[in-house]
């Protein structure tokens, strides 16, 4: 099968098919579209991704034996990586392939900016390695500086899944986790190098025990649903200090080394809520001698007015499809289920009958139990 170019392309699925007959094209490219429409809404329909040009021709290739077919198919994509996975995943759902019974195994994902990147690297080389040669002495000297300051932005590997990861990234006090390879490039080029990916929405294990043993864990993850995805995870499995987004629609790779260090510095700066807070918390106060022994929970908006009073036990749930919340006040036991969910939603404080023992404490976050207010 012919190799796309990358260009707005960034991905290439491929995958591999067997059908128990004789099939021809047209029969898989039908397979393709009609036993994956109306699996994920209309955002990952793939007639619909196609029209706009966020997926490419699709290629079959395919070869008949013995009353079978045999086959792979290539799916060219500028969708971001989390999207790419449910695609991925939702061909190997296809059963039938015409009217014969059919599996379809996924392959490979290739990056083809990486693919691009590796030609270029590669040619490089071979640059070097000529102009080496017509080169004078002093002009070699300078060369070998040159490659030695280059080599401050290889990409380390790290752990059984040879993750990409930075040369300080088991020496740091601190770590910072990101998405893929081309993130932990673009923070070695902005000179920070205690970075690791985990290349998936999956977290490696290597990652949970490496966090584990720093004192500040900071996520820096791409401002669209596939950093939206990634995030909750990660809050499942690891101790989260910091969380760092790059702008909306955005993603890591993209930022300049300036843009990188500042959303970090940003994120590291001490929180303002507590001066916020300071001119609330007469009525913050009111609203707890009311809500004692009533087992119930009120929730304020960004302008600490009350948007609604609800049974403790609704408050997780509610709480998820909630937007605006600036601060909870509920006459229950702050639980680390609690946290992760206000957190995740951009809760500024979070006031419980009593507060037990959180593993995990965002720094965005103010966790406060009645007797606290009362001091």
């Amino acid at each position: 099968m012919e190799q796309i170019q990358p260009g707005t392309t960034k991905y290439a699925i491929y995958a591999k098919f067997e059908v128990d007959g004789i099939v021809e094209k047209p029969d898989v490219v039908g397979a393709i579209f009609g036993q994956t429409e109306g699996l994920f809404g209309p955002e990952l329909e793939l007639r619909e991704l196609q029209k706009t040009g966020r997926i490419g021709r699709i290629e079959i290739q395919l070869s008949t034996k013995q009353d079978k077919t045999q086959g792979r198919i290539m799916i060219p994509t500028s969708l971001d990586r989390a999207s790419v996975a449910l695609i991925a995943a939702a061909l190997e759902s296809i059963e039938r392939i015409g009217p014969c019974n059919a599996k379809v195994v996924l392959e490979k994902i290739e990056d083809l900016r990486e693919i691009k990147r590796k030609r270029i690297i590669e040619r490089s080389r071979e640059i070097l390695k000529k102009w080496d040669m017509e080169l004078a002495s002093d002009t070699e000297k300078l060369l070998k500086k040159l490659l030695e300051e280059s080599r401050e932005y290889e990409v380390a590997k790290y752990g059984p899944e040879e993750l990409p990861a930075g040369p300080d990234v088991k020496s740091s006090d601190s770590l910072i986790i990101v998405e893929g390879r081309a993130d932990v490039l673009a923070l070695l080029r902005a000179g920070v190098r205690n970075v690791i990916a985990i290349e998936g929405v999956k977290i490696p294990e290597s990652v949970i025990k490496l966090a584990k043993t720093k004192k500040e864990v900071i996520v820096f993850l791409d401002g669209d649903r596939g950093g939206d995805l990634i995030l909750k995870e990660l809050m499942q499995t690891v101790p989260i200090t910091y969380v760092v987004r790059a702008p909306p629609d955005m993603e890591v790779e993209d930022l300049t080394p300036k843009e990188i260090l500042e959303l970090l510095d940003k994120a590291k700066k001490p929180p303002t809520e507590p001066t916020e807070f300071n001119t609330h918390m007469d009525h913050v106060k009111k609203v707890v001698g009311e809500l004692k022994n009533s087992l119930e929970a009120v929730i304020f908006d960004n302008n600490m007015e009350v948007i609604t009073r609800i049974p403790v036990s609704n408050l997780a749930e509610e709480l998820k499809n909630m937007e605006g919340v600036k601060a909870v006040v509920f006459d229950g036991i702050v639980t680390q289920r609690i946290v992760d969910i206000a957190s995740e939603k951009g809760v500024s404080l979070l006031v419980g009958c009593r507060v037990s023992d959180i593993t995990k404490k965002p720094k965005n976050l103010k966790i406060m139990s009645f007797e606290d207010l009362e001091k």
